[in-house]
């Protein structure tokens, strides 16, 4: 009995440098009790010879749309059909292309088109490629189709650069696979049509030119949560803080550094938003004068006059007209009982609490939190933060929908 939500899945196998690491993909996908079939394009063959894939997938491997014994009963068609899932992995910029534009030039893409089964996308690229706006808008395009996408993943590439781009582990894949059941076969998307404004990542307040105060946040689980909203449905805008993170397809990413920039920008999204997530780290306090010159080494102490930032999170809480309002709380003691405070102190709908500190949180790929509420919480344990957010995503949306029980948003994105 397979352990994934798909019995049947069509890998497509597209010709970038990482299809070397899909043979491994197929095995694991058959380890938990899948039937893969391979399709690979012309490109693919000259990366990996389809013997192999032969090999480890049990099934005779299709690479030719105009193959005249497959194609004698519409083979196409029928593999269209056959899958549960499709799945492109490696997805290259050119495949995104292709299917952004619904380009049917070969068999991958053909039944890309004819399938009804869900399409799962693994970008795999050159970092500066994937940066590309046209790569962007294309990513944009599909996840507004409802196409999901894994990734990419960031690190060293095999032309030597180094950022977003690289193909997300088999293993990973396999695990994405498996929590996306609710998100890939869901026909009514939980946040459709609602918009959704996300902080993320730190801020930075000048000292002088050359320095600034700041603090650990990376973004990452900021990024997450924007991700999953859009997967979700919604109309996302991300405010980002000073961080060298991909913005995730289907969101709109506004950069800003102080506190007072994400303050100004974040307050002004929530006067039009239905839910705002405040995952930013916000700098608490700013040096109450930033010098215009560099300030010279000359004594051996220094010191800063600080003064409090304004709290966003609180104030766009009470506004006139305030979205479902969701703050974050890293703690490094007492997390329910300083969470708790925070929620009714704030007049927030939600809290996500987290711990942090050494091997906790910043900086690193997963997470563990404490949702509260009036009334009611929730733990999530430790996990991948991309599948943390999902998670969020969902507990957001019921309760959200709970809230101003309305089936539909409280307010639709008027058109620009």
């Amino acid at each position: 009995m397979s352990n994934l939500p798909y019995t049947k899945i069509l890998l497509g196998v597209t010709g970038g440098i990482a299809a070397y690491k899909c043979p491994d993909l197929v095995r694991r996908l058959r380890e938990q009790g899948a039937e893969v079939q391979v399709v690979m394009t012309p490109s693919a063959q000259k990366m990996v010879s389809s013997s192999v894939f032969q090999a480890v997938s049990g099934q005779e491997v299709r690479v030719d749309l105009w193959d005249q014994q497959a194609e004698a009963a519409m083979g196409h068609i029928e593999l269209a059909r056959w899958a549960d899932l499709v799945l492109v992995a490696p997805a290259t910029a050119n495949t995104l292309s292709q299917l952004a534009t619904g380009t049917a030039g070969g068999l991958l893409t053909t039944l890309c088109l004819a399938t009804q089964a869900p399409l799962v996308l693994v970008p795999a690229m050159n970092q500066a490629m994937w940066r590309h706006p046209a790569t962007q808008h294309n990513c944009d395009v599909l996840m507004q189709r409802g196409v999901r996408f894994i990734g990419p993943a960031e690190g060293e590439q095999a032309c030597g650069d180094t950022g977003p781009g690289r193909m997300v582990e088999p293993a990973d894949i396999v695990s994405e696979l498996s929590t996306q059941q609710v998100h890939v076969h869901e026909k009514e998307r939980r946040l459709d049509g609602v918009a959704v404004v996300v902080t993320a990542g730190p801020t930075r307040e000048p000292i002088d030119p050359v320095r600034y105060i700041s603090n650990r946040s990376s973004g990452k689980m900021g990024f997450a949560m924007a991700a999953a909203a859009a997967a979700a449905g919604a109309r996302v805008t991300l405010v980002a803080g000073p961080v060298s993170l991909p913005t995730p397809p289907g969101v709109e990413r506004l950069d800003v550094e102080t506190a007072a920039e994400m303050r100004d920008v974040a307050v002004d999204l929530a006067a039009s938003a239905d839910i705002y997530i405040g995952a930013a780290a916000i700098s608490d306090y700013r040096p109450q004068l930033a010098q215009q010159q560099k300030i010279k080494k000359k004594s051996t102490t220094m010191s800063l006059e600080l003064v409090k930032s304004i709290d966003v999170l609180a104030e766009i809480a009470v506004l006139k007209s305030a979205p479902f309002t969701v703050g974050f709380a890293a703690e490094t003691e007492k997390l329910e009982e300083h969470a708790n405070g925070k929620l009714l102190a704030k007049k927030l709908n939600m809290i996500v609490g987290n711990l942090v500190g050494k091997d906790l949180c910043f900086d690193r790929d997963d997470n563990s939190v404490l949702v509260l509420w009036q009334g009611g919480s929730q733990e999530m344990p430790r996990m991948a933060k991309t599948e943390l957010a999902r998670k969020l995503i969902a507990l957001i949306s019921g309760r959200y929908r709970q809230v101003v029980n309305a089936p539909t948003p409280i307010r639709r994105p008027t058109a620009s």
